[in-house]
């Protein structure tokens, strides 16, 4: 069953609140259906609830590993780094280890994240493969090396990571010349009255390739830079719109699709083990992400917001 027009809706927003919950239960609201369109009460609650909510949801759910696209309110909790919200479903009989979601059940995932005891494994089969376990030590290396990510330094930041190229080769690609003519420091403080702006673009060589940056522009991030690079190769990259958001493309051999950050609920059901794994790990770091899809070992931050070789674009369409 779903929600459908006979149940009534719930009428909150705030899952943190045992009272509101409890009234509207009083009220008629269902706990098994009706928290917003396709959202259940409990997986809601799981997502970004307290508890406390989530244990009185889960006292009165019909099955408190009921599946929404593919995942339980425990694998909502555990993806989002919810920990007591998870001790509360597993306190109600909810299963951790229960399949799901490309083969990361609410356990497995937990064993990537930075509760790996949180639930108690029940064989030694149910852990991380070898490639898995040194994805995750490669990702807390690299958001170390990089640190958190600072909205307010990256901001209106353009970023293509390539593997296996060089600065060099990236520069005859992308036919691009020395940039020698340009005030860099004042593109930084004004970009916006400075002509041709857009055109210029930061590289540097790094460990498994190189880096192209434009800190002020989403230039590098666009599908005519990404197909132009990644001939034989593969190259992830990200605008951060200062208007809100942060997507890209990843291009492989030119042929590019389209990423954004995911979240538990909008974690596509068809993604693969990889995709899911990457999108937990680098979960509020975009510039890890793009770094470590294109396998960059970068040792800090430097090579994202300087470059070691400013470059002057030709002037074409960047979009096709």
């Amino acid at each position: 069953m779903a929600a459908t027009d006979d149940v009534r809706w719930w009428g909150i927003k705030d899952w943190t609140d045992l009272d509101l919950v409890r009234a509207e239960l009083a009220a008629g609201a269902d706990p098994n259906y009706g928290a917003f369109i396709f959202e259940k009460p409990l997986h809601t609650a799981a997502d970004r609830g307290s508890p406390d909510v989530v244990a009185e949801l889960a006292r009165l759910v019909d099955d408190v590993d009921a599946e929404r696209e593919g995942r339980t309110a425990l694998w909502m909790a555990v993806f989002e780094g919810r920990t007591e919200n998870a001790r509360a479903l597993v306190s109600a009989g909810a299963d951790p280890w229960r399949p799901m979601m490309a083969g990361w059940s609410p356990g497995r995932l937990s064993l990537t994240g930075p509760t790996p005891d949180l639930f108690p494994l029940p064989s030694p089969e149910a852990g991380l493969s070898e490639a898995e376990a040194a994805a995750v030590a490669e990702a807390g290396r690299l958001i170390s090396a990089l640190g958190d990510y600072d909205h307010d330094l990256y901001d209106g930041l353009g970023l293509a990571c390539v593997a296996g190229l060089s600065a060099a080769e990236a520069t005859a690609r992308l036919e691009a010349a020395p940039a020698d003519d340009v005030d860099i420091d004042g593109l930084y403080e004004a970009w916006w009255n400075k002509p041709d702006a857009d055109l210029i673009v930061g590289v540097t060589d790094v460990p498994g390739g190189c880096v192209i940056i434009q800190p002020w522009g989403y230039t590098p991030g666009t599908p005519g830079v990404v197909k132009r690079v990644s001939p034989g190769t593969v190259c992830y990259s990200m605008y951060d719109n200062p208007k809100g958001g942060i997507s890209g493309y990843v291009a492989r051999n030119s042929a590019i699709s389209g990423w954004e950050s995911h979240t538990a609920y909008t974690m596509p059901t068809d993604a693969s083990a990889e995709e899911i794994l990457a999108a937990y790990l680098y979960s509020d770091h975009p510039v890890a992400f793009c770094c470590a899809g294109a396998g960059l070992r970068l040792a800090d931050a430097g090579p994202i917001i300087g470059a070691d070789m400013w470059l002057r674009l030709p002037e074409r369409d960047r979009w096709t």
